[in-house]
C-alpha cells in the first residue's frame, strides 16, 4: 500500500480556506446616491471586486451584501442596528469569516468580531493574505511579511492584561512587569528590524543585477496595469515564456524580466510587474515600491487595460494615480503606451467603436487595441514600442566616400538609415539612428559624424 507524504502548506491552507464559509460585506458611504470618496466605481462593481479578492484565496463565499451608510460609526463602522441584523444572518448561515470591503480600525475590527461571533478581516488584511499566498521570490516574501507585521502591530489591542509578567521588588516598587501585549510588540518590532536589514541586502543585489543589465544597455519596457488586466498573458505572448496567467486577481506578484528581440532587430528587456488595485493600502504601496523599480526606470511603459471591463475607465484612473505617486507622468505619450487588451471579448460593434476612439487620439499617444490571448494587434503593439524606443536613440549625420560599401553595410547591420542622398561624384550623405549599445562602436568608426541635437 502506497503511503502519501505530508501535504504542502499552501495546499493545506487552500483546503482550510475552501471549508471556511465567508460573508463579504460592502459598507459604502452614500450621499445623494453617489459615493463621496475618490473611488469612481459603482457600489455593485466594488462589491464584485471584493468577492473576487476573497475568491483569490479560495474562500467559499456564501453571500455578499451591500450596506449603504450615511455616516461612519467609530465603534463598529456600521450602525448598531445593521450590525445586529448582519449578526443574525451570519449565525443562521454558520459563517466562519466576514470580509469587510473597507479599512477598519483595530477597535472596529475587535467590536465587529464580538458582534458577529466570528473572525473579521478588512480589505487591507485580505490583500495582505493574497500577497502572502502569491509571493515566491525572497524579496516578495520579505516585503509581504514586513507589511503584514506592520499591519498586525496596530491590531494588538489591550485584551490580555491578565497576562502581566511580575518582576521582583518590595512594596509599590515592584509593580507589574512587561505585559503580554508589550512583549508581542517588542517581538514584532525586532522581527521587522531584521526583515528591513534583509531587504536592504536584497535591494543591493537587485541594484547590482540592474547595473549589469545597464552594461548591456537594452531599453527596458515595463508592463503596468490593473490586476487581472492581462499583463502576464501579454508578457507570455511577447516572450514565449510561461509566467502564471490566470483569470484571478493578483495571479502573479513577483516581477519577471526577459530579453526579447523586436521585429526590426532591436533588443529590449521586457518586465512584468505586480498589478495595481483601487484603495491599495498605503503600507503596501511603500512595501512594494522596490518591486516597481523596473517600472520607475523603464524607458517605455505599457499601460495594459481590460477594455472589456465595465469599469475600465475607473481602473485606468487608479493606475494613473499610482504612477503619479511613483513620479511617472501617465500622460507622457512618448513614454507610456496604452494597450487596450481583451479585444477578443468585445462584440463587432464595440470593437469598431474602440478602434474609432483610438484613431481620433493624437498619433504620438494613440492606444493599441490587442488581444494577448489570440495574438490580435501584436504587430501594432511592437511597432508602437519600436517607435517609442527610436525616439530615444541618437541620430547622426555623416558622409561616405564613393565606393565605401563596407561602411554602408556596417551601418545597415548596426543601425537604421533614416535618409540617404547621393551626390554627383558617387558619395553618400546619410542620416543614421543607432541603438545606444552601438553608439560607441559607431563614433570610433566614424569620428567625422555629427550628432543631431
Amino acid at each position: 500500500m502506497k503511503v502519501s507524504g505530508p501535504k504542502p502548506l499552501d495546499e493545506i491552507e487552500r483546503e482550510i480556506a475552501a471549508n471556511t464559509r465567508a460573508y463579504v460585506v460592502g459598507p459604502y458611504l452614500q450621499k445623494r446616491g453617489a459615493a463621496p470618496d475618490s473611488n469612481q466605481r459603482s457600489f455593485a462593481a466594488r462589491l464584485d471586486e471584493a468577492v473576487g479578492l476573497a475568491a483569490a484565496i479560495d474562500l467559499a463565499v456564501v453571500e455578499s451584501v451591500q450596506v449603504l451608510l450615511t455616516a461612519l460609526r467609530p465603534a463598529t463602522y456600521l450602525g448598531k442596528g445593521k450590525a445586529d441584523e448582519l449578526a443574525a444572518r451570519i449565525e443562521a448561515e454558520e459563517i466562519g469569516l466576514v470580509v469587510m470591503d473597507c479599512a477598519l480600525s483595530p477597535v472596529q475590527q475587535r467590536n465587529l468580531e464580538k458582534a458577529f461571533g466570528c473572525k473579521v478581516i478588512d480589505r487591507t488584511g485580505l490583500i495582505l493574505e493574497i500577497f502572502g499566498r502569491r509571493a515566491r521570490t525572497k524579496e516578495g516574501t520579505l516585503q509581504v511579511e514586513l507589511a503584514h507585521l506592520n499591519y498586525q502591530k496596530s491590531r494588538l489591542v489591550r485584551s490580555w492584561t491578565h497576562l502581566e509578567r511580575q518582576r521582583g521588588g518590595f512594596g509599590f516598587l515592584g509593580g507589574p512587569g512587561e505585559t503580554q501585549i508589550e512583549a508581542d510588540r517588542r517581538i514584532i518590532q525586532e522581527r521587522m528590524s531584521k526583515i528591513e536589514r534583509d531587504l536592504e541586502q536584497v535591494k543591493r543585489t537587485r541594484s547590482l543585477h540592474r547595473a549589469s543589465r545597464k552594461r548591456v544597455p537594452y531599453p527596458i519596457v515595463a508592463l503596468v496595469g490593473y490586476t487581472n488586466a492581462g499583463k502576464s498573458t501579454l508578457f507570455n505572448r511577447l516572450t514565449s515564456a510561461e509566467v502564471l496567467a490566470q483569470d484571478m486577481l493578483f495571479a502573479t506578484l513577483d516581477p519577471t524580466a526577459r530579453a526579447i528581440k523586436l521585429p526590426h532587430g532591436a533588443r529590449i528587456m521586457l518586465s512584468d510587474t505586480v498589478g495595481f488595485i483601487s484603495d491599495l493600502p498605503t503600507q503596501l504601496v511603500a512595501a512594494f515600491r522596490a518591486t516597481l523599480e523596473d517600472a520607475i526606470e523603464a524607458d517605455v511603459l505599457l499601460h495594459v487595460r481590460d477594455v472589456s471591463h465595465e469599469d475600465t475607465q475607473a481602473q485606468a484612473a487608479d493606475v494613473q494615480a499610482i504612477l503619479r505617486d511613483l513620479g511617472i507622468n501617465p500622460d507622457d505619450g512618448q513614454r507610456v503606451v496604452e494597450v487596450w487588451n481583451k479585444a477578443d471579448l468585445l462584440d463587432a460593434d464595440e470593437r469598431a467603436r474602440q478602434l474609432e476612439v483610438a484613431a481620433h487620439r493624437p498619433e504620438g499617444a494613440r492606444p493599441v487595441l490587442v488581444s494577448a490571448l489570440t495574438g490580435e494587434g501584436m504587430d501594432r503593439l511592437t511597432a508602437a514600442i519600436e517607435s517609442r524606443i527610436a525616439q530615444r536613440r541618437p541620430v547622426y549625420d555623416l558622409a561616405l566616400e564613393a565606393g565605401d560599401g563596407k561602411s554602408l553595410a556596417w551601418l545597415h547591420a548596426n543601425g537604421e538609415i533614416l535618409a540617404r542622398e547621393d551626390d554627383a561624384e558617387g558619395g553618400l550623405k546619410l542620416t543614421v539612428r543607432l541603438p545606444p549599445e552601438r553608439e560607441g562602436a559607431f563614433t570610433a568608426r566614424f569620428p567625422q559624424a555629427q550628432r543631431q541635437p
